[in-house]
């Protein structure tokens, strides 16, 4: 200690016995550049005439000693020198270069920070104290997502200061007492605290003469798993820099929001290391800090954002098959949930529904008085079913569940009541059993009863088989009812049920359309069993959902269950129109198996499906990180969003997406098909489909390699398919 007084004392001496203007500011005798490859950080020195380095006094340290070490800085021998200081030492007079391993003590990280330190002489008998620079520079390679910088190197300005009226950055002149500097842990404070799951709040504190500089600052996340940060930062200053030039600075502080990408986890601690640089007003600059602050998260219920450090942007509006959500307004979203609801009468599931409604109309004879107040009733039922599934959905988004249009259909139990119902209609068509008083206002019988309380049940029903389904217009409708206010999502409801209700309506109103139906005969016997083989037709289909969902296993319990409906259906016919003294015997064993039925459909709504989606080179499950890497490297993508319930989503993969000439031109232009399954419910999918204001499945996103996304039409033609591959490429 005593040695470096004393070396300090004969430095300051000898600087005062010369007279400084004649010495060149340290910066402009000793120019130091840093270049940073895989694997190696590259020195090169310019060293003015008339000065000389140390080179025993030349070392480079990692400023992350847990992330990185260097290995030994490798230099020219340098002209040997005895200095009546620091003994034997080696001197450059002239610009060399030299080199240091890169060791890394785990993952490669984004960038690297480090400190050079080195010490020079002028010939003319002057030394110059110690300096060290600090640079944070990004790292060549394929570095994993973290902190990133604007700029390909960061030089940070010397921890000693120099300025015109003290070129030489004597001992003395430095942050801490220049102008009044504070020390740097009391000029910038930092705070962090999580205000929820998916936001943490950064605070800088500083006084009004100290400014921060924006684009030296990076955030990141050591010890938590899945997370990345995205800053959002409020409104900065511009300011030109010495030693940056054109900057955007903060004064007297500022409060930073992280968002988090973050997928559904539970609470965990993590540390946020904050790195920035700020100055004082026409004063000093401070080297590069390190801040490392230990957040607490709470549990993530729910996905936010798509676990990536790019967000993906709105989708092209010129791209777009419907006018976008937002801009619809009430009025014009309620115009296209008619026209959607309309459209909903032509999916599979509704369309035996009307028909039987219209056939049984006909075959009532029904007076114009009778057929309006049963198309009223049908009206009614198909209203307040929509209104009562909205006020579901939205009571259980707003309790923070990811839910999507269609959820009730993730639910393997609802899925198996409705394929019950499916049969026991069909069954009823085909005259095996006959739905009379003893039914009372149990099952089908709501349904398939005649007058108004059968068609209040009928719109039950059709509502219920076709709220999974997403037709034409409905998507935009939806999205803007959703992303608004609960009025408005309930309004479009009801204007999506008036257009499913509105076939029957005219029916009941118009006494033209009613006349067109043809009178009662022997020819509706015949169109009733064949109106049956459509319900069993649902039925399998509904079975082949739950199977997607429950396994082999839950299939084969749902049919066990179907089997013992039938067999207390059969068996509750046979007891109808027997007489004989034991008919409450045989009744009550005919409702002992119905109920009986319902035991193995509970046993399959526990069972766990495997997947069985075929994937290859080109097809993966859809996963928002992996969607991000995708990007990243600019390789096209083509999003399905869909459910094994949604029966507009399997034409268009059969038709317009699961062709040769689809998988082709996939192939040709290098793109990915990701999948994403919304046949059980996935908080994730559910994320991602409100990015895209969509309610429900399907949804296909075309990412090209470059560009904006695009939303493709509900209804794909190969055509449109086709052509977007091509523009993706």
């Amino acid at each position: 200690m005593l040695r470096f007084l004393f070396l300090f004392f004969c430095l300051s001496t000898r600087a005062f016995a010369i007279d400084e203007a004649d010495l060149l500011p340290v910066d402009e005798a000793f120019k130091p550049e840093i270049t940073v490859s895989a694997d190696a950080v590259q020195l090169s020195f310019a060293v003015a005439p008339g000065y000389y380095l140390y080179k025993e006094r030349t070392s480079l340290t990692s400023m992350r000693e847990s992330e990185l070490s260097f290995g030994a800085l490798e230099l020219p021998p340098g002209e040997p020198k005895t200095d009546e200081f620091f003994g034997e030492m080696h001197v450059f007079h002239k610009s060399f270069s030299g080199s240091a391993a890169l060791n890394f003590a785990g993952p490669r990280p984004n960038i690297i920070a480090f400190k050079l330190k080195y010490q020079g002489c002028a010939d003319a008998g002057v030394c110059y104290p110690p300096q060290t620079r600090s640079y944070a520079m990004d790292l060549p390679g394929d570095a994993p997502a973290g902190i990133t910088v604007d700029s390909a190197s960061l030089p940070v300005a010397p921890e000693t200061a120099t300025s015109a009226s003290n070129p030489l950055g004597l001992p003395g002149a430095g942050v801490a007492s220049q102008g009044g500097a504070l020390p740097e842990a009391q000029a910038f404070g930092v705070e962090a605290l999580a205000t929820s799951p998916a936001e943490i709040l950064v605070r800088f504190s500083f006084p009004k003469d100290y400014y921060l500089y924006r684009d030296n600052t990076s955030f990141a996340l050591e010890g938590a798993i899945g997370l990345t940060l995205k800053p959002e930062w409020p409104a900065s200053r511009s300011l030109t820099d010495e030693h940056f030039g054109k900057v955007e600075v903060y004064f007297g502080g500022v409060e930073v929001p992280l968002k988090l990408d973050r997928p559904i986890g539970p609470a965990q601690s993590a540390n946020l290391l904050v790195t920035f640089q700020g100055c004082k007003e026409n004063s000093v600059c401070y080297p590069l800090m390190t801040r490392n602050i230990k957040v607490d998260l709470p549990i993530a219920s729910q996905a936010y954002g798509q676990a990536t450090s790019e967000l993906p942007p709105s989708p092209s509006k010129e791209t777009m098959p419907n006018v976008p959500a937002n801009d619809l307004g009430l009025l014009g979203a309620l115009l296209l949930a008619v026209l959607g609801g309309l459209i909903l009468n032509l999916m599979p599931c509704v369309l035996p529904i009307l028909s039987l409604k219209a056939l049984s109309l006909a075959e009532s004879g029904a007076s114009h008085a009778q057929a309006k107040r049963q198309a009223l009733a049908y009206t009614a039922g198909v209203l307040i079913s929509f209104v009562l599934l909205g006020a579901v959905l939205l009571s259980l988004k707003a309790a923070g569940q990811a839910l999507g249009w269609g959820f009730q259909l993730q639910q393997p139990w609802v899925v198996g009541l409705l394929a019950y119902v499916m049969l026991t209609m069909g069954l009823s068509l085909s005259g095996v059993i006959t739905i009379g008083a003893a039914w009372g206002g149990v099952g089908a019988k709501l349904a398939d009863q005649g007058g108004s309380r059968g068609a209040f049940f009928t719109g039950v029903l059709a509502c219920v088989v076709a709220s999974p389904c997403t037709a034409p217009f409905m998507g935009p409708a939806l999205g803007y009812g959703f992303t608004h206010s609960a009025s408005a999502a309930i309004a479009v409801l009801l204007a999506l049920g008036l257009g499913l209700a509105l076939p029957f309506l005219l029916i009941g109103f118009v006494p033209a359309i009613a006349a067109r139906i043809p009178k009662p005969g022997a020819w509706m016997e015949l169109l009733k069993q064949l109106l049956a083989f459509p319900l069993y037709l649902t039925a399998i289909w509904l079975l082949w959902v739950l199977g997607h969902q429950t396994g082999v296993n839950g299939m084969g319990l749902a049919l066990l269950g179907l089997l013992l409906l039938t067999a207390g259906l059969w068996w509750l016919e046979r007891q109808l129109w027997s007489n004989h003294s034991q008919a409450g015997a045989h009744k009550a064993l005919a409702w002992v198996l119905i109920a009986l039925s319902l035991w193995p459909l509970a046993l399959a709504s526990r069972q766990t499906a495997a997947s069985t989606r075929q994937a290859d080179e080109r097809t993966v499950a859809y996963d928002p990180a992996e969607l991000a890497r995708l990007r990243a490297e600019k390789i096209p993508v083509f999003v399905d969003m869909t459910a094994d319930w949604c029966i507009t989503c399997k034409v268009n993969e059969a038709n317009a997406i699961n062709t040769y000439r689809v998988g082709q031109a996939m192939t040709e232009a290098k793109m990915v098909y990701m999948i994403g399954d919304y046949t059980n419910a996935d908080p994730q999918i559910t994320e991602y489909l409100q990015q895209f204001k969509a309610v429900g499945v399907p949804l296909y996103v075309v990412y090209p390699r470059n560009g904006s996304p695009v939303v493709l039409p509900q209804l794909l033609t190969q055509d449109i398919v086709l052509k977007a591959i091509a523009n993706a490429r």
